[in-house]
């Protein structure tokens, strides 16, 4: 039998509601609740968001791109386009040719990400799914056709298939491989037409500085023969895409970069996973700050139990004993309103997933209520806080009740 146990439970337990020290241990109680519910909410809120930046770019991201791990293009001929696309797991190789260009169209002008695709990129990719007007071929009637963002068509007044004002793209041109400066238009810039035939719509920051243009164009326009920026990898269904990946870099060697989609965009989730960890640390401060008072109610129940300790203490309890009961005092207190603290923030983000209890309070939002995905990991973190938080805040008290010998008191 238990016996510390037994005491702190019925020292937790006890019927005495007027006493001071029961009312903190509930303030304590309630607390902890609080904190930890607010705590759980808030990391799978981070969590949620997580999720929904990786769909959002998911959806024209590739399944690995390759790149070169210095310089900004590399070479390909045919044979090393034949050996990536024998490898097991490449079901499809893009060529992409991407670069700053200015485009201009009637008085309008702003700079802009082109990106030279091959043929075979929507097959890969699921952007003919975003097109919100025109469609998404880049050739038509053996004429080279535009896709451009929704924010720069706004940007600049986009027309449609209109023929008689075009696209015009300029780049830098080079001379002996540098880009060379002049007053003169028509000799510092490369400059390339066509027409805008489709608008997509895929998330803010690609929709208002992308335009995607056949790679024939690209290559005129930079000047580019067998040079590319990037290639893009589609990975079949039955394989793995970390697998794919490994076996790729051990292939291409240290002169090239094989990113998969979380990769592609490390800075961004690496900013959402520091916000995380601080909120996290935040939270925890919170969860120590209301903890305080099991440290003052366990103060204070200890000289208010000495008549008890010296009993315990007569009847041949020995300190450890002692402590111990009044380390399982600020373990129940604690324990119980993290127990509650967890059942209200878990329910609270099942029901959000579920019904979308709170909105975005936004028309123009991507998803009508905010994202939440709950995750083992942090629940575990949250209980390993809070043993560590409880056991800091007990242990003065418990240390002082062993140490009381009052056995001459009785």
């Amino acid at each position: 039998m238990n016996v510390p146990f037994l005491i702190a439970r019925r020292y937790f337990r006890s019927k005495n509601k007027r006493n001071i020290i029961t009312i903190i241990s509930n303030i304590s109680m309630i607390g902890v609740a609080v904190g930890t519910a607010a705590l759980i909410i808030v990391l799978s809120v981070f969590n949620g968001l997580e999720d929904l930046v990786r769909t959002l770019y998911g959806k024209s991201d590739p399944n690995l791109v390759i790149s070169a791990a210095k310089g900004k293009a590399f070479d390909v001929d045919r044979t090393f386009l034949v050996k990536l696309e024998n490898t097991p797991g490449v079901a499809l190789l893009t060529q992409v040719i991407e670069d700053n260009a200015l485009l201009q169209y009637h008085d309008r002008q702003m700079v802009v990400k082109m990106r030279g695709l091959s043929d075979n990129y929507f097959g890969q990719s699921q952007i003919d799914a975003n097109i919100r007007e025109g469609d998404h071929r880049l050739h038509r009637d053996s004429l080279d056709i535009a896709l451009v963002g929704a924010g720069v068509q706004h940007e600049l007044s986009i027309t449609l298939n209109n023929r008689l004002s075009p696209l015009r793209l300029l780049y830098p041109r080079n001379t002996a491989g540098r880009k060379t400066l002049s007053m003169n238009p028509d000799e510092a810039f490369n400059q390339e037409s066509l027409i805008a035939g489709g608008v997509f719509l895929i998330e803010q920051h690609i929709d208002d500085s992308y335009i995607f243009v056949p790679i024939s164009f690209a290559q005129r326009l930079l000047g580019y023969t067998t040079r590319r920026t990037a290639l893009y990898v589609k990975v079949g269904q039955s394989f793995e895409v970390d697998q794919v990946k490994e076996q790729l870099r051990k292939q291409l060697g240290p002169e090239f970069k094989v990113q998969d989609s979380d990769e592609q965009h490390v800075s961004l989730f690496k900013a959402i996973k520091v916000e995380k960890l601080f909120v996290f640390i935040t939270f925890t401060l919170i969860l120590l700050i209301a903890s305080l008072n099991i440290f003052f109610s366990l103060s204070m129940l200890v000289i208010d139990k000495k008549k008890d300790i010296s009993v315990l203490l007569a009847m041949g309890a020995n300190q450890q004993a002692v402590r111990r009961t009044f380390l399982y005092v600020g373990a129940i207190v604690a324990l119980v309103g993290a127990a509650v603290g967890l059942l209200t923030g878990v329910t609270l983000c099942w029901l959000q997933q579920r019904f979308g209890l709170v909105s975005m309070g936004m028309a123009t939002s991507v998803v009508e209520s905010y994202p939440v995905k709950m995750q083992v990991s942090d629940i575990v973190f949250t209980c390993v806080s809070i043993i560590v938080i409880t056991l800091a805040v007990s242990i003065r008290p418990a240390l002082n009740a062993g140490n009381l010998d009052l056995r001459e008191n009785l």
